[in-house]
């Protein structure tokens, strides 16, 4: 009988001390605090972001971020790239400064220098990615999030060369081939590229080489498309089809950010325009447009 309680004893001791230990085990399962991260270290973990337009949904806009293609938010001050000529190098990659911003949990309120106040709910994506939902004009934007070193600014500038063209208040011939056929385009010394009708509107001058920009008298306009040549991402295809005359059809590359150059294939004569009266995007507007959006509105004009 007493060897019997003496066993008994021993496993309730044991049952005891198995129950004890396997509590503290849970209990340092569960002593260590999530982390959480707030939304102004998500924001800071990337250089630049990105505003995929593609991705924008909504019915409404917000012209501050419509005409950004790159958003920066550092130390309460948001930057932009609103512009494609310089981008890269105009503010160190950053852009301009064109705002200032906080958060709250996952808010974020902006104050834009020319447009005001916006409020935006945040939601994180991925690591690299985030969406900011307006209330208000009901519009969702996308932004993806990279660093300086690593991002396509090249890539950017060529797929949206159209705006590119825009970023100055005329092109002035100045440079025209020794060689090529005698054609009607020899005579145009200035040529406006403006918004609107699918990939936009332009005007054309012969007015004489060196005439000040805000004289000049337009003696032709109509509509343009720039589109895309199969296997090379460095050149583009630019139709001007004039309102009372025929097409004309060039190919498109950029030497620099100020100079293009443009070859008139059915004459081989070559032509360079450089950029005069630069327009800097943020007192001025440049709302961009997705590619859906543009091809809604478009007249197809080339025929390659």
């Amino acid at each position: 009988m007493k060897t019997l309680k003496l066993i008994f004893s021993f496993a309730v001791l044991a049952t005891l001390f198995t129950s004890c230990y396997q509590e503290v085990i849970v209990e340092e399962q569960h002593s260590d605090p999530v982390p959480v991260i707030t939304l102004e270290e998500v924001l800071s973990n990337y250089e630049l972001w990105y505003v995929d337009i593609e991705q924008t949904t909504g019915n409404g806009s917000i012209p501050f971020m419509q005409i950004a293609f790159t958003m920066s938010f550092r130390n309460g001050n948001v930057f932009a790239n609103n512009n494609l000529v310089g981008i890269g190098e105009q503010g160190n990659g950053f852009g301009i400064r064109t705002g200032y911003y906080d958060t709250y949990g996952f808010d974020l309120d902006i104050s834009d220098d020319i447009d005001g106040f916006y409020s935006f709910e945040v939601t994180r994506l991925s690591n690299n990615e985030i969406e900011l939902y307006n209330r208000s004009t009901n519009v969702s934007y996308l932004l993806v999030g990279y660093q300086r070193a690593t991002f396509d600014y090249d890539k950017v500038f060529y797929d949206n060369i159209h705006y590119f063209l825009q970023e100055y208040s005329a092109w002035e011939k100045t440079f025209t081939s020794e060689y090529g056929a005698i054609n009607e385009f020899d005579n145009e010394n200035f040529v406006q590229f403006l918004p609107g009708g699918g990939d936009g509107n332009f005007q054309s001058s012969q007015d004489n080489i060196g005439t000040n920009i805000n004289n000049l008298y337009w003696d032709y306009s109509g509509i343009y498309n720039v589109d895309d040549v199969p296997g090379n991402s460095y050149m583009k295809y630019l139709t001007l089809d004039y309102d009372f005359m025929g097409n004309e059809y060039f190919d498109l590359s950029v030497i620099n950010d100020r100079k293009i150059e443009l070859l008139h294939p059915a004459s081989g004569t070559v032509y360079q325009f450089t950029g005069r009266g630069y327009i800097q995007y943020k007192n001025k507007r440049k709302l961009r447009e997705s590619k859906a959006a543009i091809a809604k509105q478009m007249v197809k004009i080339s025929n390659f």
